[in-house]
């Protein structure tokens, strides 16, 4: 299983009245963690756009641990926890420097063709990503 790191600073326009990041931030964080999963296999999604392909959000869950605060650096860890003919769930983790688990994340999408929202396996878009992602799953997706 492969597993992308990727470090943000904590911005200040990132926080709340009480000096905490803001809840949907870490939201944002993960999609940053999964752009960069991406990139790291060796794909880019902005391509997969210009192509005429979206992967839509079907499901986001997140756990909130312990609050990350302005002037600290969040590393958000991304890897896909399963991979199936038509989702893909990535789970992710952000972590304060020290190591402690500020929250925990999956999301499942699926994906689409843009024109009509239809569904369509990876494997028929691109089988090089589609073995990418199978050979990095966490868990292997039954058939």
């Amino acid at each position: 299983m492969f597993i992308s790191e990727k470090q943000i600073e904590v911005r200040y326009a990132e926080t709340d009245q009480m000096g905490v990041v803001y809840h949907a931030n870490y939201i944002i964080w993960c999609e940053i963690g999964r752009s960069q999963l991406v990139k790291d296999l060796g794909f880019e999604y902005a391509q997969l756009e210009r192509d005429g392909f979206l992967s839509p959000v079907l499901d986001f869950s997140v756990q909130y641990k312990a609050a990350m605060r302005y002037g600290q650096t969040a590393t958000i860890r991304t890897w896909i926890e399963s991979h199936s003919r038509l989702r893909t769930t990535y789970g992710y983790e952000i972590l304060h420097e020290d190591g402690t688990v500020a929250a925990t994340a999956t999301s499942v999408h699926t994906l689409v063709k843009k024109e009509n929202f239809r569904p369509i396996a990876l494997s028929k878009i691109s089988p090089e990503w589609e073995a990418a992602y199978v050979a990095n799953a966490r868990k292997k997706a039954d058939k």
